[in-house]
């Protein structure tokens, strides 16, 4: 269980108990987010796409996550930012999986930084041409169909909520693979729920989890394949 952080809001100064948030990480472990017991809780005034997230590495895989920076609402009305130990940025691209066979050679990735929603798509964008993907353009009816950007051979989802990238999710994204015989790859800032990435797993979607620099980092075995062998027909 938990353990509750007394937290002091700067507004009032009245000490509060606070639960640390657990989220599940891509591997399904869980992970609680570092509270810092001797923190400085800061007061919410401007909200920023930067400050809604904080780096946390999950203690049983090492995979370094971006999750909602936890929040705490006063009494006295005020909403306090809670501190966190965030884990330091990384040195550089993440590695692939290893994979025996022949591996793509592509010059490094130039991501670009997420602020906003409509920035992850592009990041997702700019991978999936990194990739080998081909005339990539983005979705005219989003919300009917489930589908963020389009390509030769490929379907593409970017999830840039602050919870698990869910089953139906990925289910629909994979029907519309199927329905435009293409690939169906999947991005998500929050990672993604126990039984969505199982079902990936089963239908060999490539999930990817992007942080706020804008670099997709694999999952999945899939997705390790994708990265060491490009598009199936490419």
């Amino acid at each position: 269980m938990t353990d509750n952080v007394p937290v002091r809001c700067p507004a009032c100064r009245r000490e509060q108990s606070f639960t640390p948030p657990t989220f599940p990480c891509s591997c399904g472990a869980p992970v609680t987010l570092p509270v810092l017991r001797d923190g400085a809780p800061e007061e919410v005034g401007h909200r920023t796409w930067e400050n809604l997230w904080v780096a946390v590495n999950c203690p049983s895989c090492g995979h370094r996550g971006h999750w909602p920076q936890p929040e705490l609402g006063c009494d006295c009305g005020a909403v306090v930012r809670v501190p966190v130990a965030a884990a330091p940025p990384p040195a550089g691209p993440g590695a692939v999986s290893g994979h025996g066979g022949p591996v793509v050679r592509r010059p490094a990735f130039r991501p670009v930084t997420i602020r906003t929603a409509r920035d992850a798509v592009t990041a997702a964008s700019l991978y999936l041409k990194w990739l080998g993907f081909h005339s990539l353009r983005p979705s005219e009816d989003r919300a009917a169909s489930g589908v963020d950007l389009y390509g030769t051979g490929v379907v593409a989802q970017v999830d840039p909520t602050t919870r698990p990238t869910g089953l139906r999710d990925i289910e629909c994204l994979w029907l519309n693979g199927l329905q435009k015989s293409a690939m169906s790859v999947f991005f998500s800032l929050a990672g993604y729920a126990r039984e969505a990435r199982a079902r990936a797993d089963a239908l060999h979607l490539p999930l990817f989890i992007m942080d706020l620099t804008g670099t997709p980092q694999p999952v999945n075995d899939p997705a390790d394949v994708l990265i060491r062998m490009g598009p199936p027909n490419g």
